[in-house]
């Protein structure tokens, strides 16, 4: 069996459901929503056979794995690599407010997010370096199974790019990562396979439906 990383957002908070930028540097709960998409997830994953559960140490993060963790017995490993990108000064802001405040920024973050990070944040060529720290810990730990990644929204597409090849600069616009949603990396013989992305099917509709970027 080959070794397949399931790279699992956190569910809904009340940043995501406002469409605010919410990096490292601010740590939402997870709404009731949220809370239910967590429940969603390991009630149709926890027969799966997971060698292990690695989780942003982000309260949003470790509220998601935690139901699939108690319900199986796995134990929940954290890692600092696997939070979310820095937005700086841009932390618990919307959209509206960034393009306003810090205009020039944020026309640069648009066009290259790789190398013009947001204002005094972090680049997403960084961010990508340090959370394949972990995936390359991960494979070095366990060459076969099933292993769960919950993370980000930028940190789980900067990750995707890396293994795939995609333009980091681009990594916005190339993969969707949605709350909750749920992407497959199967490592084969001939490198990193996208078997799933931004999979959804273990929400409800009305889960699936609720607003949260």
């Amino acid at each position: 069996m080959s070794l397949q990383l399931y790279f699992l957002r956190h569910g809904q908070t009340a940043f995501s459901r406002e469409n605010m930028f919410s990096g490292c540097g601010s740590d939402p709960e997870l709404t009731q929503a949220g809370v239910a998409m967590a429940q969603a997830f390991a009630n149709a994953y926890r027969a799966l056979n997971w060698r292990a559960v690695y989780a942003s140490p982000l309260k949003r993060t470790i509220a998601t794995a935690r139901p699939l963790c108690e319900s199986t017995g796995t134990k929940m490993e954290l890692r600092k690599g696997l939070e979310e990108i820095s937005y700086g000064a841009w932390e618990g802001k919307t959209v509206e407010d960034v393009q306003r405040e810090f205009s020039d920024d944020y026309r640069n973050f648009l066009a290259d997010a790789a190398r013009h990070a947001p204002t005094g944040g972090e680049s997403a060529i960084a961010l990508a370096d340090r959370a394949m720290q972990v995936v390359d810990e991960i494979r070095t730990a366990d060459t076969d199974g099933n292993v769960l990644i919950v993370s980000h929204k930028a940190t789980i597409r900067a990750a995707l790019c890396k293994l795939l090849g995609i333009d980091l600069g681009q990594f916005r616009y190339r993969l969707d990562c949605p709350v909750a949603s749920l992407s497959v990396i199967e490592f084969t013989a001939h490198g990193p396979l996208l078997k799933h992305l931004a999979d959804r099917a273990h929400l409800s509709e009305d889960l699936r439906n609720l607003p949260g970027t």
